[in-house]
């Protein structure tokens, strides 16, 4: 993980009204995403994650590039949580609540019995996640893992529940500078 490790301290840190926002390729798309990075990503989510799945599911927007490439190379399904409805049968909607936003989210293509890998590219606030689970349960699916790239150190909404997610980095943002744990 040298490249991830050395994109973290290289990657700019904005203030947002008090929170230090780190801005990342991969959490982001910008700065510019150097595919030798994204390559290092799913070679150490394909080594990390159970991959004995029916599915992987991806929220949009920025687990998506990380979720195609990792399907391309597993040839396992990927299934797109989207931020919009399109009113297919089955659509399972869901609300999600971070550290800074709140929104809506629909899940399309996963049923009962679906044995699934969740991706995605940051945990922070754990929100997003622990919505997505909720929802998943509510289908019958079954969680076989979690897995993101980078995890920002600290307290998530994962806690309150029994889920667990892996990480491929531990940070933390303080005083404009990235930790790795």
């Amino acid at each position: 993980m040298n490249r991830l490790r050395e994109s973290l301290h290289d990657a700019p840190i904005v203030d947002k009204d008090g929170y230090e926002y780190l801005v990342h390729p991969i959490s982001n798309g910008v700065p510019m995403l150097d595919p030798g990075l994204l390559r290092e990503v799913v070679v150490g989510v394909t080594r990390a994650a159970e991959l004995d799945v029916d599915k992987i599911v991806a929220p949009e927007a920025m687990g998506i590039h990380i979720a195609t490439a990792l399907s391309l190379q597993t040839d396992i399904p990927l299934v797109v949580i989207r931020k919009r409805s399109y009113g297919l049968d089955g659509e399972v909607a869901l609300h999600q609540t971070t550290g800074y936003s709140e929104s809506e989210m629909y899940i399309n293509d996963v049923e009962a019995g679906d044995r699934v890998l969740i991706v995605d590219d940051l945990l922070s606030t754990g929100g997003t996640l622990a919505a997505i689970c909720d929802a998943l349960d509510g289908i019958g699916a079954q969680i076989v893992d979690i897995v993101v790239v980078i995890r920002k150190v600290g307290k998530s909404a994962l806690d309150d529940t029994d889920r667990e997610a892996t990480s491929l980095v531990d940070i933390t943002v303080e005083d404009g500078e990235v930790t790795i744990h």
